[in-house]
């Protein structure tokens, strides 16, 4: 190796040792700092499209999960409604009952009479006040259906017309229906029997619904904190390893800048041999 004052070989290899110290540090300050092994495309392409990927899949889950919630909401209505229901038709059979006993006849039968109809009047009143965010089941035929997946799938919730299948069953009772008749609503074909028949199978029907709806709202959460771990697995970075290698590059650096000092010294050494 030639002695020059123009090229100093020796410090140019330390400062090019000395750059990828720093090169290095940076990324594991950068890595410390934001807690990423991958902060962006330029650190792993392959690896950051698919992160970016799954990250908007926790999205989307995020969004299902806020669906199936509202969604619950509706279902826990008409569950509450379809319960009141049928709390007030045990009643209304109570009254019925009472109506097909020949021996109550004038004012007695009239308050019974007037009884029943509020009581059929409180059924409407459930149906029609069974509203979760604008939607109410439980006074229309059309199924109301929520997404429940990535790929657009979707769970059908039945919706249970009891305006038709329980209110208008029941039937108009005056003071003059004879006692025969009420008795014959309290019938295995009874309108009675039938509207209780009816209400039993809408709750079992959103019972299902609810069930359904309740394991897909708990395995999409299962599905996104798989997702969000698998993110982590491939852009988390192991801080206890950044760590170690951070105090080792600081030392490679002060290590690197005294090289590069005492490489700079050398063309003062060709002095010497200029002195007298």
């Amino acid at each position: 190796m030639s002695n020059s004052v123009h090229t100093n070989v020796a410090a140019l290899v330390a400062l090019q040792g000395l750059n990828r110290t720093n090169d290095e540090l940076q990324g594991v300050q950068n890595r410390v700092t934001t807690g990423f092994r991958i902060n962006s495309a330029r650190d792993d392409g392959a690896a950051f499209a698919i992160a970016q990927g799954l990250r908007g899949n926790i999205k989307a889950y995020e969004s299902i999960s806020e669906q199936l919630s509202k969604a619950k909401g509706l279902l826990t209505v008409a569950n509450e409604g379809a319960k009141q229901i049928s709390n007030t038709l045990g009643e209304i059979r109570g009254i019925v009952t009472k109506l097909a006993d020949a021996n109550v006849s004038g004012t007695q039968r009239t308050q019974y009479v007037a009884e029943y109809d509020a009581l059929k009047a409180e059924i409407q009143n459930y149906i029609n006040n069974s509203t979760f965010n604008g939607v109410n089941i439980l006074n229309t035929a059309t199924a109301v259906n929520v997404i429940s997946n990535l790929v657009g799938g979707s769970i059908t919730i039945n919706s249970q017309n009891l305006t038709a299948n329980v209110y208008t069953t029941l039937p108009t009772i005056t003071g003059a229906t004879t006692a025969a008749t009420n008795a014959g609503y309290l019938g295995p074909a009874g309108a009675v029997t039938t509207a209780e028949t009816n209400i039993g199978n809408s709750m079992a029907i959103l019972g299902n619904n609810t069930r359904t709806l309740d394991n897909t709202l708990s395995y999409n959460g299962v599905l996104s904190d798989a997702t969000e771990e698998g993110v982590g697995a491939i852009v988390d970075a192991d801080l206890a390893k950044e760590s170690a290698k951070l105090q080792a590059l600081q030392i490679r650096q002060q290590l690197g800048t005294q090289t590069l000092s005492i490489a700079n010294q050398a063309p003062n050494i060709l002095l010497s041999l200029f002195q007298q």
